[in-house]
């Protein structure tokens, strides 16, 4: 914004500290007063943005910040996020809500035998045995180790029983 380029012109009255006034009667000689405070409040206008400018910046955030929460999405439906560095997601080698809920009975025991997650699950036991191999055999290969083990000595109370591996689970 240039003086120039204003076609009219229209009066305001301000009030200022008298020291503020003091100063600028010191400073400004008395015919160039008026162009002195006409470009000072063009040089702040010019450094506070338009707020058309911040309301596009604005949409614009919350549309990345939407756009962002759905590439998380799709990241976590493809099963890429883990949940700290180095510790992952032990639903990510379930295939349907029976696995799902073996998963859970391990989290929250820390471990069980094929047929109190056969109770838990309200299937049979061969079903279990098979879905809890399947999981150790998946979470092997992709973590290069077990999320779950077989352990058929005597651990906590049970004995041969499944358990799920502490350092995979986030606490």
């Amino acid at each position: 914004m240039r003086v120039e380029a204003l076609s009219e012109a229209r009066v305001v009255s301000v009030k200022i500290p008298t020291e503020v006034y003091d100063e600028m009667a010191l400073r400004v000689p008395e015919g160039d007063r008026s162009s002195f405070i006409r470009q000072a409040i063009l040089e702040k206008l010019e450094s506070t943005p338009r707020p058309d400018r911040l309301l596009e910046l604005g949409e614009r955030m919350s549309r990345m910040e939407r756009e962002f929460a759905e590439i998380k999405r799709y990241l976590a439906d493809l099963e890429v996020l883990t949940y700290e560095r180095g510790k992952i997601n032990p639903h990510t080698f379930c295939i349907d809500n029976v696995d799902h809920k073996i998963v859970d009975f391990l989290l929250h025991y820390k471990g069980g035998t094929t047929p109190e997650i056969a109770d838990y699950t309200e299937t049979n036991r061969w079903l279990v045995l098979n879905r809890l191999k399947r999981i150790q055999k998946a979470s092997k290969k992709q973590c290069g180790k077990p999320l779950i083990d077989f352990y058929g000595g005597e651990k906590s109370g049970k004995k041969k029983a499944w358990w799920i591996s502490e350092e995979f689970i986030q606490e």
